[in-house]
């Protein structure tokens, strides 16, 4: 066999890749990451969960001074535009740039630019923007981590400038928008529509199916439904476009019920594909879907076991946390042809809306349909000392339990910090044996006052109910 200039190369530099690369770097491979924009992070860090999380953190502050009588009677009101919010997005992406770089430099891994596509199994070139041939660099191994980009319908034009997608929607300059549609109510959806509300921008979201976020357990995705509409989010469920219409007044979308939603922006948040064009695949044999996802086994091998593939590329469940374990997972196969794909089978979701989500292990429902005898126990966040210092009082806690062995099934959050309260009960839950108990919280000392403290509440809430 010949020998390749690396033993594996990273195609795309998102948490993914970054998983990947790392783990290869420090088990003493050569590695190179491959990155087609002018700078390292991918999708996450540049136009997804990084820039939108700092977004909404801002807008939360924002909101959290409005509902302050001291500050409001101190130093009256402000109003700030959404690209004014944009604009401290700006230095955070910068600072995780920089970290982000100083990892591979560290770990010596080797950062190419360019567009990556193979010519065979071991192969790629690399085009600049203009389709020039840059090089061509060979691998005994290659890990396809290029992310994913919002789904665009062919009979929607997104170069109007007042249709967006999610990346797009974090370029907007204009001061003078004041409402939006957004279709398609999920992760992305649901989120938009919340840093809108709390803008005071007038929103319809409108949703394809009949309720919000139907994984989620439907006590929460209930509670979120009445604060977005606290925030005066419209929310049409049901819905489905027929066509959209750009004016020059504002945009309209028609839906097949007879619906017309007209507002100055339209944001279209469903669904997303994957990256995978001028990938080069079918030189090497390797098929996409029609949202151009690969395919992988459990071990992230495509149909080509020395190529595989990560991350969002791979469609559902496309999470940052899930897609950087996916990729270290895959560079620990590619190292010793053990993968531990079990360490990630329960995976905290969470959803920055105001407040937010976080939920981990199964809901309500899900308990219901397979029979399993559970309870449940609650702390709303307006009875814990914490909350009501903070002002932060909207919210709660809810732990599913088997009624006979205690065993922790569920942990949904909703409030303030839900997804830093969440790996609490994580930390419990992954515990096997009599270890996964919710005696736990009710034997556990806690700070007071502290969030954490609803763990406690909670628990003995639930194990009174078994009385």
């Amino acid at each position: 066999m010949s020998k390749h200039q690396f033993d594996a190369i990273i195609i795309g530099s998102g948490p993914a890749g970054e998983g990947a690369a790392m783990c290869l770097a420090k088990s003493g491979k050569s590695v190179a990451i491959v990155e087609q924009h002018n700078a390292v992070g991918g999708g996450c860090t540049h136009w997804g969960t990084i820039p939108s999380k700092a977004v909404r953190h801002s807008v939360q502050r924002i909101a959290d001074y409005r509902n302050s009588r001291t500050f409001q009677e101190l130093f009256g009101h402000v109003d700030v535009t959404y690209p004014e919010v944009l604009k401290g997005a700006t230095s955070i992406i910068d600072k995780q740039v920089s970290m982000r770089r100083d990892f591979y430099l560290r770990n010596r891994v080797s950062m190419l630019n360019g567009h990556a596509s193979f010519l065979d199994k071991n192969t790629i070139e690399l085009k600049d923007e203009t389709e020039n041939i840059i090089d061509r660099h060979t691998a005994y191994h290659f890990v396809v981590a290029t992310g994913s980009k919002p789904y665009h319908p062919p009979d929607i034009d997104f170069t109007d400038s007042r249709i967006h997608d999610s990346d797009s929607i974090l370029q907007i300059t204009d001061t003078r928008l004041r409402s939006i549609t957004i279709y398609g109510a999920g992760v992305v959806g649901s989120e938009y529509a919340s840093i809108f509300g709390s803008l005071g921008f007038k929103v319809d979201l409108v949703n394809t199916q009949d309720r919000l976020l139907a994984f989620l357990d439907d006590e929460i995705t209930d509670a979120l439904g009445y604060h977005l509409r606290n925030q005066g989010v419209v929310i049409r469920h049901n819905e489905q476009f027929t066509e959209v219409e750009a004016t020059d007044s504002g945009v309209i979308v028609h839906c097949k019920s007879g619906k017309k939603f007209k507002n100055d922006l339209l944001l279209w948040a469903n669904g997303r594909s994957g990256n995978t064009q001028e990938l080069g695949l079918d030189a090497v044999g390797i098929p996409v879907n029609h949202r151009g996802q690969i395919e992988v086994n459990e071990n992230f091998q495509t149909n080509k076991p020395t190529i595989y593939a990560v991350g969002d590329v791979i469609g559902l469940p496309s999470l940052a946390s899930v897609s950087y374990d996916q990729g270290r997972f895959a560079g620990t196969h590619i190292v010793d042809g053990e993968s531990k794909w079990r360490l990630i089978e329960d995976m905290p979701t969470g959803i920055y809306t105001n407040p937010e989500i976080s939920s981990l292990g199964r809901t309500e429902k899900q308990l219901t349909r397979d029979k399993i005898p559970y309870e449940v126990g609650r702390a709303m966040f307006r009875n814990i000392a914490r909350a009501q210092i903070t002002g932060n009082t909207v919210g709660m806690v809810k732990i599913l339990f088997h009624t006979e062995t205690l065993e922790i099934l569920g942990i949904h959050c909703f409030g303030e910090q839900a997804s830093e309260i969440v790996h609490i009960g994580q930390a419990i839950m992954s515990q096997v044996g009599q270890a996964n108990s919710i005696a736990y919280f009710a034997d556990t000392t806690f700070n007071y006052p502290t969030m954490a403290e609803a763990y406690r509440v909670a628990a003995l809430n639930g194990l009174n109910r078994l009385n």
